[in-house]
């Protein structure tokens, strides 16, 4: 419910303050006073429009805050959207909102936390439903009707039953589609049995590539190789005049020295043994790898062609080998599908089928039960209108099957008519703003206790009545206020006279300025302001302190 709303420089508003009773609020004053001042300033907490023009003249900015007291049935969702927005959450129950505004900047805060419009609008839903000539009402929506009729209709075990259901469907027509998404035509099957066979005839290994391509280059060049080759052992080891030639030169050298230098020439002599060894090893190694280049001609294009191969599967699957491993993978687990598909879709069918089937049977359980429900709603209605002036109205509720979904195969719509012989219409379609008023009041009396929304707002619901249906009207909203809060701007001292708590609005204009101002009135200036309301004078003092009843 809504605990209390302050608004500064609001239209002609410099600062009003007001402390709401849980039950029935009404606000009354003069005809231009201001009191739709209050509903705009309560329509911008739940994500209305700002316009710049509405800022107080003379003022450099305006403030609205309201204090909400949500329902323990609404809380967990209000922190879930709270928290999806990176909001703070409620502390204990209390949500507080407010909005500020300069002519060039609007701000929105949410329990402290910075927000925007689309979050006041998404927490609106839970907390306040405002009737009147221009807002939008949620029960005229049909989805909204017909959530509200399963609430009358006590489904929510049958909803959750068909939810679930149709979540069974729509995931099994998901796996029926991907099924069919990835599954290869004869065609595509054709190309994957004969792409997988040429790539597994040649059969390329992981890293063959490189190493057949590095094997190739050196064969190809085997002449230059060979001749280098050979060229280094005669300097090594063959000719006349090679390295291992000159070391045995210095081995007799060294043997001369030793007749002199005993130690030192047979130190000499056995680095040059490891040098002789190095110079022979170094020219077999040599004379080993020449033997290796030096291919034949078959050999040689046996090369050539295997590198061709692996080339031309490179260009057809993937610049390397493992890119065309993964292609023969894949190619294999298509075929196998294709292979296993008329099982797979069978399948696939029998499951979409079953869920189908188990869905259809709950929405049919679910629409008889909302037309069982129907029925008794409609009884209560047509009381409720009858009591708030309507004595020969029409009221229905239309069915019609739609695609099934989530929420079943219904799609409702509330139909009205206020006057006999005049076809009932949808409610959304209702001209006049005094009579959808009253028709929303008829209703909230009736789903008093399945609405979710707290906080009722009535903006003129008495408009054009009066009499009898007038008193009926501030009973019907005493009623109700009993399980909701409600706040209700009237013209009618029958209406205000039942309320638990009365608000004052009243214009105050000098020659340069007009302010409006809200007052709490009770005792003697309740008792002034029915007599007001009743046209004034002695008379209507004294009837409006009988209206209160003990009251005043």
């Amino acid at each position: 419910m809504l605990k209390w709303l302050h608004i500064r420089n609001l239209a002609l508003a410099e600062d009003a303050a007001l402390d709401f009773s849980p039950g029935f609020n009404a606000v009354t004053g003069e005809t231009g006073a201001g009191k739709s001042v209050l509903m705009g300033g309560l329509r911008l907490l739940l994500g209305a429009r700002f316009e710049k023009s509405a800022i107080r003249e003379g003022a450099e900015r305006c403030e609205i805050a309201g204090m909400f007291s949500v329902d323990p049935d609404s809380l967990e969702k209000i922190n879930q959207i709270l928290d999806d927005a990176g909001v703070e959450q409620c502390d204990g129950e209390n949500l507080l909102i407010k909005r500020v505004f300069t002519p060039s900047s609007g701000k929105i805060f949410v329990n402290a936390s910075a927000a925007n419009s689309k979050l006041l609008s998404s927490l609106g839903a839970y907390l306040a439903d405002i009737h009147g000539a221009s807002a939008t009402v949620t029960l005229l929506n049909p989805a909204e009707q017909l959530f509200s009729l399963d609430r009358f209709a006590g489904n929510q075990e049958l909803l959750a039953e068909c939810n679930h259901t149709w979540n069974n469907c729509t995931n099994a027509r998901k796996e029926r589609e991907n099924l069919l998404k990835n599954m290869p035509s004869s065609f595509e099957a054709e190309r994957f049995r004969i792409d997988a066979e040429n790539i597994e005839k040649i059969n390329p290994k992981p890293g063959e590539d490189a190493e057949i391509e590095k094997l190739h280059a050196i064969a190809a060049n085997s002449r230059e190789i060979l001749q280098l080759s050979s060229s280094a052992v005669d300097l090594l080891t063959e000719s006349e005049n090679s390295l291992l030639e000159q070391v045995t030169s210095v081995r007799r050298l060294l043997l001369s020295l030793e007749r002199i230098d005993e130690e030192s020439a047979v130190k000499f002599q056995e680095q040059l043994e490891q040098i002789s060894d190095l110079i022979r090893n170094l020219s077999d190694e040599i004379t080993a790898h020449a033997e290796t280049v030096d291919l034949d001609a078959e050999s040689f294009a046996a090369m050539e062609e295997r590198i061709h191969d692996l080339q031309s599967l490179k260009r057809k699957f993937g610049p390397t080998i493992e890119e065309i491993l993964n292609y023969l993978n894949e190619a294999k687990q298509r075929l196998d599908i294709f292979e296993n598909s008329e099982f797979a879709r069978e399948k696939a069918d029998e499951k979409v089928a079953k869920a189908e089937a188990q869905h259809l049977n709950v929405c049919r359980k679910l629409s008889q039960a909302r037309k069982n429900a129907a029925k008794s709603l409609v009884e209560q209605l047509k009381k409720e209108l009858s009591k708030l002036g309507f004595k020969r109205s029409e009221f229905q509720i239309s069915f019609e099957e739609t695609t099934a979904g989530s929420t079943g195969t219904d799609k409702i719509e509330f139909l009205f008519s206020a006057n006999p012989g005049v076809r009932a219409l949808p409610l959304r379609d209702v001209a006049s703003s005094g009579e959808l008023c009253r028709v929303m009041l008829a209703l909230k009396t009736v789903l008093a206790g399945a609405d979710r929304i707290p906080t009722l707002v009535f903006d003129e619901i008495d408009a054009n009545i009066g009499g009898e249906t007038a008193v009926t009207v501030g009973e019907e909203l005493a009623k109700l206020a009993e399980t909701k809060q409600i706040i209700s701007i009237s013209h009618l001292p029958q209406v205000a006279a039942c309320a638990e708590k009365h608000f004052r609005v009243v214009k105050l204009t000098s020659d340069s300025t007009a302010e409006t101002t809200v007052t709490e009135v009770s005792g003697k200036e309740r008792v002034a302001e029915i007599a007001r309301m009743l046209g004034g004078g002695t008379a209507a003092m004294k009837h409006a302190a009988a209206m209160l009843n003990g009251k005043a």
